[in-house]
């Protein structure tokens, strides 16, 4: 019988992010450290890697964004602190790009651990490119893995984030494709009297379950 390597455990949606400290390229932190604010945390396979230096030229790209909706980002790979500053350095240098966020160096793999970030069924030493949003609250509300060989699209997880802070502030949901200024879901009735209501409630109506309307904010 062949064995198989256990699967990695992987925090749940809704779940409160597990706790870390870790040393980074911006000195030691704490995940507790970013209360308050939402955190994007990712890994990324190897420092001095092709596909891995795009993503972090993109990351660097929206990080301004990001910043804007209250949103930190948090980088990792197993790498050492001095890998990752020769390689963010030599990114400048090249790319014409500062990486203005932490690069944690999880050499012992405590955090990459944590969140499942390993697949050993792809590399026993490297993370995957994995995301986590973590919300003010430290909870997470979304994860999205992509294998070693392909380069996350950064666009999305700001479309994601923008997702996300507009399902909070509107209590809303939205539809595949969507973008601010676009159309929302309403949350489905609960009740009879509130699905016969529905086709009077203002909203751009199709059915009783599908119901959509604008926003403003």
């Amino acid at each position: 019988m062949t064995e198989t390597s256990p699967l990695p455990s992987l925090p749940r949606l809704g779940q409160v992010a597990p706790s870390f400290e870790a040393e980074t390229t911006h000195g030691r932190l704490a995940l507790e450290d970013f209360r308050g604010s939402w955190v994007v945390l990712f890994s990324h396979p190897a420092d001095f890697t092709p596909v891995c230096t795009t993503e972090f030229v993109a990351f660097a790209r929206i990080a301004p964004a990001l910043k804007e909706r209250g949103v930190e980002l948090l980088g990792l790979s197993i790498d050492s602190i001095y890998a990752h500053l020769a390689w963010t350095k030599r990114i400048e240098e090249l790319f014409g790009t500062r990486i203005p966020f932490p690069v944690i160096a999880d050499g012992d793999r405590r955090v990459a651990t944590l969140y499942g970030m390993i697949m050993p069924e792809q590399s026993g030493t490297e993370t995957s490119r994995c995301v986590f949003v973590i919300d003010p609250t430290g909870v997470v509300r979304a994860m999205i893995y992509y294998p070693l060989t392909t380069g996350r699209n950064i666009d999305e997880i700001l479309r994601l984030i923008d997702a996300l802070q507009t399902t909070d502030k509107h209590k809303v949901a939205t539809p595949a494709d969507w973008r601010p200024g676009d159309k929302v879901i309403v949350p489905a009735p609960r009740t009879i009297e509130d699905a016969d209501a529905r086709a009077k409630g203002g909203y751009d109506y199709t059915d009783f379950w599908y119901c959509q309307t604008g926003i403003k904010g």
